[in-house]
């Protein structure tokens, strides 16, 4: 039933052959298997305690959890691409696989943003403690949230525009392919633009801010002066499996698609055989894209202490477990020490705690007066 619904009898004699993708298929259907069995249920899981048990209250945990949606998002879509992969054709209507390339972009721009927000995040409590205050209250890292999301459905038409499913020729019949094979013309006309556009936004930008206020950061905890404290150790593990995330699953595939582009609209001029190996490569460090739906979650476990006390407290007593679901990424006392992590973290937190009338070791601004 399935071979009558996507099989033409008499195939149109333009049409071309379908290339041999085999090889690439299975392997994208072994990883992508592994993608759903373990992303599905952690994200899942992540996304209920952010909601049901810690209510999201922090700044932090405002940026995780629209992260896990996101990742969640893309893991439900997996089915649809596991089964293209085992027929080597696409079955369903042109409408699905459009929403599930769409969906595709949208996981990946979303969470390069969604990371280096929580990068930033951490730059201005520690960095700008008392000048970007203001940027750090839920209600403002919800609004950007929302812009986040409105940025990637509107990217989303497009890239759902260019994944309608190509046709060729398959063992004397007409089908359909997903997610490969767009027509040279294609990559000639609006779509290298479009990826470019789409990678200077949702990548370009998200790197240079991560990397800046991951390096920032490191600089402030790294003076002499510094305090050392478990919330300084938190947030170097927290900064550093982000950014190890984001190098790893995003900067290759990104940097790959970038020269394929190039190629495929003939801006660069190489052989076929050349450009078919950049395509090899490609696919593989699409993988490594998708794989970040099952990193995320670790960095939330290890990174923060109101999550991991929550799924530790589940399988507890319910005295227990009440004590642990209540607990929130930042706790108060987490919280006040954020401004211990500056340069001269004693004297700053002293002159917060003193009458306005004293002296100070330094100027407040007038935006620092009232805290």
């Amino acid at each position: 039933m399935v071979a009558n619904f996507t099989t033409n009898i008499n195939p149109s004699n333009d049409t071309a052959e379908c290339p041999d993708y085999r090889s690439t298929h299975r392997l994208h259907l072994v990883v992508y298997s592994l993608v759903l069995t373990a992303g599905l249920p952690l994200n899942a899981l992540a996304l209920w305690v952010f909601l049901r048990a810690l209510r999201v209250h922090s700044v932090v945990s405002v940026y995780m959890c629209n992260l896990a949606a996101s990742d969640l998002l893309f893991t439900l879509s997996l089915p649809v691409r596991l089964y293209f992969y085992t027929l080597h054709y696409w079955p369903f209507p042109d409408l699905l696989c459009q929403i599930a390339g769409a969906i595709f972009q949208m996981n990946m721009y979303g969470s390069c943003i969604f990371l280096a927000l929580i990068n930033v995040d951490r730059y201005a409590a520690i960095v700008h403690p008392l000048r970007l205050r203001h940027l750090r209250r839920p209600h403002v890292a919800r609004c950007f949230c929302l812009g986040v999301w409105a940025l990637i459905l509107v990217s989303a038409v497009p890239a759902a525009l260019v994944h309608t499913p190509s046709p060729c020729r398959y063992k004397g019949g007409e089908v359909r392919l997903c997610f490969e094979s767009f027509r040279d013309t294609l990559w000639k006309g609006p779509m290298l633009p479009l990826v470019l556009l789409a990678e200077a936004l949702g990548f370009l930008l998200p790197l240079v801010a991560m990397v800046y206020s991951s390096v920032r950061v490191f600089w402030t905890l790294a003076k002499p002066d510094a305090t050392r404290s478990q919330r300084r150790r938190k947030t170097v593990r927290l900064l550093l499996a982000n950014l190890v995330i984001f190098l790893l699953c995003f900067v290759p595939y990104n940097t790959t698609l970038a020269v394929y582009g190039l190629l495929r609209s003939q801006l660069v001029v190489v052989s076929e055989a050349a450009r078919d190996q950049v395509r090899q490569v490609l696919m593989v460090m699409l993988l490594l894209a998708g794989s970040n739906c099952v990193l995320d979650p670790l960095v939330y476990y290890f990174s923060a202490e109101g999550f991991r006390n929550t799924l530790c407290g589940i399988g507890k007593p319910i005295r227990t477990r009440t004590l642990a679901t209540n607990g929130t990424l930042e706790t108060p006392a987490d919280q006040s020490s954020e401004t211990t992590h500056t340069t001269r973290p004693d004297v700053t937190s002293q002159v917060l705690l003193r009458p306005s009338y004293h002296q100070t070791p330094f100027t407040q601004g007038p935006q620092d007066s009232a805290l």
